[in-house]
């Protein structure tokens, strides 16, 4: 096993040369992009080996990696079609493994004892205080929502699988063992069964009573869920990722999330009232944001005092349409599409405004400026104002009136999104 995101090629290539089986977990979009080149170095290092493209882009991207010559597709819940394959290749056996499954698995704990040690990831970073280090985990996959932009949907469907409670906490003790002092649950949605969720947590606390942790949860189950709020602070969350996406109700109704922009309002309340910090994300460049519309999302941001909750990324992140996304079924999104794009695996796009356009490369360069130079959040939030408000009359400007909490914010020294 050889981690690329923190690993060089190098050290995986003599493996490479000499095996029947190489597989490449392809969990994300730019881990697929990022990937196509070292399909190609694999073939040419090792022609004759079975190559397997598993994990959630995958399937939806099995036409193209199946032209750079990969062999199996395995999406979903991938463990038992990896075992099965290996199975097959060992037997001389040729049986077609589904390119998707969602059955149910009983799972195991992991090894990892192949992949670099936790302190060459991401760690935590809390006030002053010394960084902490980051362990992850996953107590439940894909998600019984059926967000239209989202990229578990064509995979799940709207079905989610638990990972069984005894494999969880076997899986962060071995990561506590290692040196984990804070865990990231990977969930999608942390709250998609609570009945799964809440015993687990108190599991956890009562094992690990020191050990905090984050959590993703949606706007709606916050709010469906709101007395579980204080579970969550007491068991040690520091705070909850949420996907918001955007603050304007007709995006939010294209992109099908479930919520309206008063019902994130509330979860913020929700959240303040129990002492956790929310830390929102977004899709902020569409091509039905406006001017209008950015300027209003930045000055919600202030006025709910979120400026320091929000990662700089947050204010320039480009929706991405990938293979089979669900947001081709909808007429308006799909006249605005070009062809699919092989190597950028999207669907590319451009806004009928061309100056939004201009303004989201604006806006990714002050982030990636002001990251360099180590800028507060607060200065940054600035920089992006002044930026927005410029294409906008004077007269136009949404009101701020400025809320700055005064809170240490927790952060990850790495984003996951």
């Amino acid at each position: 096993v050889v981690d690329l995101a923190v690993q060089p090629f190098a050290e995986a290539s003599q493996a490479v040369s000499q095996a029947d089986l190489v597989a490449f977990y392809l969990p994300m979009h730019t881990a697929t992009k990022l990937a196509v080149a070292v399909i190609r170095r694999t073939k040419r290092l090792n022609p004759q080996a079975h190559l397997c493209a598993y994990g959630l882009y995958a399937p939806v991207n099995e036409d193209y990696l199946r032209q750079l010559g990969v062999h199996a597709i395995l999406g979903g819940e991938f463990e038992q079609g990896l075992v099965d394959l290996y199975v097959n290749l060992s037997e001389g056996s040729s049986i077609e493994l589904p390119p998707i499954s969602v059955a149910r698995q009983q799972f195991q704990l992991p090894d990892r004892s192949g992949l670099p040690e936790l302190t060459a990831y991401a760690n935590l970073q809390v006030g002053q205080e010394a960084p902490r280090t980051v362990g992850y985990t996953e107590a439940s996959r894909g998600c019984k929502h059926t967000c239209r932009h989202c990229p578990i949907v064509p995979v799940y469907n709207g079905r989610f699988r638990i990972v069984q409670q005894d494999v969880v906490l076997s899986d962060i003790r071995q990561q506590v063992a290692a040196g984990a002092q804070h865990i990231t649950f990977g969930d999608p949605d942390f709250f998609n069964g609570p009945g799964h969720a809440v015993p687990l947590l108190h599991a956890f606390h009562r094992e690990f009573p020191q050990l905090t942790y984050d959590v993703t949860i949606k706007v709606e189950h916050l709010l469906k869920y709101a007395r579980h709020l204080p579970l969550l602070r007491d068991t040690g969350c520091l705070f909850v990722t949420s996907a918001v996406e955007a603050m304007d109700d007709e995006i939010l109704a294209i992109f099908d999330k479930g919520h309206t922009r008063a019902d994130f309002e509330r979860a913020v309340a929700l959240c303040d009232q129990v002492g956790l910090s929310m830390v929102p994300t977004f899709v902020t460049f569409t091509p039905w944001t406006t001017a209008r519309r950015y300027a209003e999302f930045l000055a919600a941001l202030d006025n709910l005092g979120l400026i320091n909750h929000i990662s700089p990324i947050q204010y320039a992140i480009r929706l991405l349409v990938p293979a089979e996304s669900k947001l081709l079924a909808l007429p308006e999104a799909r006249q605005l599409m070009q062809p699919f794009d092989d190597a950028a695996l999207v669907y590319p796009w451009a806004h009928p405004d061309p100056r939004m356009d201009a303004l989201y490369q604006t806006v990714f360069k002050l982030v990636k400026a002001s990251q360099r130079a180590g800028e507060s959040r607060q200065m940054l939030f600035e920089r992006v104002w002044q930026a927005a408000a410029e294409l906008l009359p004077s007269d136009e400007l949404p009101e701020r009136v400025g809320n700055l909490k005064d809170i240490t914010v927790p952060v990850l020294s790495e984003d996951w999104y």
